[in-house]
């Protein structure tokens, strides 16, 4: 009897799995029981054989920083998995759907009459000074007004058990692709559980992300040709966007493989010559997209691409320009936003946040450094951040200096106690601190069936004890996320 769930702590804590006096919640029950009634080798044996798929299934991520040659790691996986009651996912959902349903008709707002600065809900100077803001957007009418077709949101929950959106990703979010991995693993190495639970199924996003691309195409064809530009095999995500392609049945391409011709249409180059493209998931910046539109010296986009999605003649997904809306200043006027655009209150709330622009809350910041987690506005991935409360003096001042010189570029947010879920660690079972990115896939914005969300998302963990860093990248693993009816059968 390995795990003793009376003796998991979680006192003044939200934990997924378990309440007080290490009772499992509800829905819990039957996998605590599972889990229980495990020897220390069978224990030790799942967790190999998880470790054996992942190797056989090549799931990997690339830490840019290693410096012992190959920058390819095994995927960290933890073998429990969080469970979320469908009828608790289902109020989460509808809140996705409308926040994206908001930030689509925000950005393109921004783009055409920009009401929503004149009528004072979103101020002119954080505007003007936006990084992600691209006037070469100006006027354009992406198919059915959606300029964030994939987006990924950061959820946590706070000791109260709420959900609370973290960020918005709506520029070139990743991690749908170890959602997926995640749980063939899981049928791997446990078959027997989802005989027991009634599990949402995950596995239809492909087909999901390839009917929502195919609706974009421009031409009205059985079939469009479908490409996921990459920007290569040292890019982070580069296993994702080849898994993604080779699941949809898309090519995999880099941005010397296409071509835009004189009609202004898109070309991939073939062996049997130049094939027509109709729709590109990107998964290059904007900046890198087209050179003769943005960055001259980019090697990796396809000169006059930009020339042809103005033209009609292919479709973008995400569309140039929606990163400005993956702003952290732009986070915090969500509310509002949605408010704004659909005349309701925000079915999930932000976490509190601070913004530096704004002098009160600057000074605030400023005389509680040791208090707050400090963002940059246009960061991804953990970068750039402070965490107050676990920084030495010479990094809070180090981050004052950077506050007073570019107060447009920060936000600062208190220190949530993110909720715990059992985690293995040897052959017992440790709290550690986790969120979840769910992905929302929209083809359109009028109704909520034009926008999907997928059963769960990416769950990532903190594999550290104390650790709050979820990122693979620095430390962080990941867990299968179940979204169940009912309370299983074990």
């Amino acid at each position: 009897m390995t795990i003793r769930w009376g003796s998991y702590k979680v006192r003044g804590i939200y934990d997924e799995l378990i309440r007080a006096a290490g009772r499992p919640r509800p829905e819990s029950k039957a996998l605590a029981d599972y889990l229980r009634g495990l020897s220390d080798q069978d224990i030790e044996e799942y967790k190999a054989a998880a470790e054996l798929a992942i190797h056989v299934m090549g799931i990997t991520f690339t830490v840019y920083t290693e410096e012992e040659g190959t920058i390819d790691r095994a995927w960290p996986f933890d073998i429990i998995p969080r469970i979320i009651a469908k009828a608790e996912w289902d109020r989460v959902e509808a809140g996705l759907k409308q926040r994206v349903r908001a930030l689509n008709l925000f950005i393109d707002d921004l783009y055409h009459d920009q009401q929503v600065v004149k009528d004072g809900v979103f101020p002119a100077e954080l505007l003007k000074d936006s990084k992600n803001f691209r006037p070469q957007c100006m006027g354009i009418d992406p198919p059915n007004g959606v300029w964030a077709h994939i987006c990924g949101s950061d959820l946590v929950r706070d000791k109260d058990g709420q959900f609370y959106v973290l960020e918005d990703n709506l520029r070139v979010p990743s991690g749908v692709s170890y959602m997926l991995e995640n749980r063939q693993v899981m049928k791997r190495v446990f078959p027997e559980l989802f005989g027991q639970y009634s599990i949402r199924p995950v596995d239809d996003y492909p087909s999901q992300l390839y009917d929502m691309l195919a609706s974009l195409a421009p031409r009205e064809i059985d079939q469009p040709e479908i490409v996921v530009l990459t920007p290569g095999v040292y890019n982070s995500a580069y296993f994702e966007h080849a898994y993604l392609a080779q699941q949809m049945g898309a090519e995999l391409v880099e941005g010397t493989d296409l071509v835009v011709g004189r009609d202004d249409c898109v070309y991939m180059r073939t062996i049997e010559g130049l094939s027509r493209v109709d729709v590109i998931y990107r998964r290059i910046d904007d900046l890198f997209l087209d050179p003769e539109a943005f960055n001259p010296d980019s090697m990796l986009g396809v000169p006059g691409l930009m020339r042809a999605w103005k033209a009609g003649n292919v479709a973008l997904a995400n569309a140039p320009g929606a990163g400005v809306a993956d702003d952290k200043v732009v986070y915090a006027f969500v509310p509002e936003i949605i408010e704004y655009y659909l005349g309701e209150k925000p079915l999930l709330p932000n976490v509190p946040t601070y913004k530096c622009v704004d002098k009160a809350d600057r000074d605030y910041v400023l005389d509680n450094l040791d208090k707050l987690v400090v963002k940059p506005a246009n960061e991804s991935g953990g970068y750039g951040m402070l965490i107050g409360p676990q920084a030495t003096q010479k990094e809070r001042e180090t981050f004052v200096r950077l506050i007073r010189r570019d107060p447009r570029n920060y936000i600062a947010q208190p220190m949530l106690t993110l909720s715990t879920a059992p985690t293995l660690v040897g052959n017992r079972v440790e709290p550690r601190h986790l969120d979840l990115r769910p992905f929302i896939l929209s083809r359109g914005l009028k109704s909520d069936r034009d926008i999907s969300v997928t059963t769960g998302g990416l769950t990532r963990v903190a594999l550290r004890k104390g650790s709050t860093v979820v990122n693979s990248s620095q430390g962080g693993g990941s867990k299968d996320t179940w979204i169940v009816d009912g309370e299983g059968s074990a």
